[in-house]
């Protein structure tokens, strides 16, 4: 069956859960064979109304670590909108587990200090999420410091002035908020062109490896896009950081050049996945295309890190949310934040989410705010 008009039966029939405030859906599945799958689901409980980045971790075989940014959130259960909800700026986290038949299920742990909802980093800061990794039974989340502009750049009125390490010697314990959590300023570390630098993160033999989103300047003229810098795993808890950047030669340079470095992916991410495949002996690459309003899931195939990585191919598409022919469109939304979560994955299909966002302004009667479908996670189940 054609896969725009799948979408659109299963779009139809999710018509059923749409309530009269908005619409929602919780899967998209884009036909795989009926089989047992523990598959991510977010729902909203706990305080939390969404959330977007969605990264997440295995942090041994039985949880999962689940990582957003900004977040909606209300003491009130049952919520139908989000209009007069308040925002978590910074970062809110969740734990999930399968259970032995496969259900899913996620618990969100929102902090609280004065008896209101706070972020999870940062006592002062705005922090954002990036891609956890871990080194040594150690739990390192990246973090970008942000800072508001005024409201003439909105919905983008901010900037990245820093970065910081959250690490985690010990995550045993159920809840997050019992772990002791130490940090790290990088920031001196990281050249200005870099904006994300854990866009994505992965653990390679003695190196943690990183997919900056850079932004190079010549004149007026801005090249973005992201390149591969890694720092010796040994050295990870240095207050300063060893960085090398991978350059077009082949080479590795401590010095950042944008005449020599490698761009690895032109489609300028702040967000994706790079993920080993061992069945295949590969490295998968995920990402929502920056193109359109981010229409399409994609995804390349590299034998190492430092590529040559294939050319992109479509993993879904459209995104509901950016097609004009779906109930989900709306002229100002956009879609971002595509990546995979591989411990949910079977041998040949990928388990991926992405979020959608809107660029009207955030007022109390605003697409966002009255519709609970779009800033959350949705899942993708798909073959490659």
């Amino acid at each position: 069956m054609d896969r725009k008009l799948l979408s659109l039966i299963l779009l139809a029939l999710s018509m059923t859960f749409f309530s009269c405030s908005g619409i929602q859906h919780k899967l998209y599945h884009t036909g795989l064979p009926e089989k047992k799958q523990c598959l991510p689901v977010f729902p909203d409980k706990d305080g939390w109304y969404g959330g977007d980045g969605a990264y997440s971790i295995a942090l041994d075989k039985e949880r999962t670590l689940w990582l957003f940014g900004d977040t909606f959130v209300s003491e009130e259960k049952g919520r139908r909108d989000r209009i007069g909800m308040d925002v978590v700026l910074g970062t809110t986290l969740a734990i999930s587990t399968c259970s032995n038949n496969d259900q899913f299920d996620i618990k969100y742990y929102i902090k609280k200090k004065n008896g209101e909802f706070v972020s999870s980093f940062g006592e002062n800061e705005w922090l954002w999420p990036q891609d956890p990794f871990i080194v040594k039974d150690t739990l390192y989340i990246p973090l970008m410091v942000v800072e508001a502009l005024s409201k003439e750049y909105a919905p983008f009125n901010f900037t990245i002035i820093g970065h910081r390490i959250a690490m985690i010697k010990d995550f045993t314990a159920d809840s997050p908020h019992e772990w002791q959590i130490d940090y790290r300023d990088v920031t001196k570390s990281i050249p200005p062109e870099i904006t994300s630098l854990a866009a994505t993160a992965i653990v390679h033999r003695d190196y943690v490896y990183f997919y900056p989103l850079c932004k190079f300047t010549a004149g007026d003229a801005v090249f973005p896009g992201n390149i591969l810098a890694r720092v010796p795993a040994i050295g990870i808890n240095d207050k300063t950081w060893n960085i090398e950047y991978f350059n077009k030669d082949g080479k590795w340079a401590k010095n950042l050049d944008a005449r020599r470095v490698k761009i690895m992916f032109a489609d300028a991410l702040s967000e994706l996945s790079v993920r080993y495949r061992p069945n295949e002996d590969k490295w998968i690459a995920v990402y929502i295309s920056t193109k359109d309003k981010g229409n399409k899931l994609l995804y390349q195939k590299s034998s190492k890190p430092e590529g040559t990585w294939t050319k992109p191919k479509v993993l879904y598409a459209p995104i509901p949310e950016v097609d004009e022919q779906s109930p989900l469109y709306d002229k100002n939304t956009f879609c971002y934040a595509g990546k995979e979560h591989i411990q949910f994955a079977r041998e040949k299909n990928i388990v991926a989410t992405y979020v959608c966002n809107s660029l009207a302004e955030d007022d109390e009667d605003s697409f966002i705010r009255r519709n609970l479908f779009l800033y959350r996670p949705v899942v993708i189940n798909t073959s490659y």
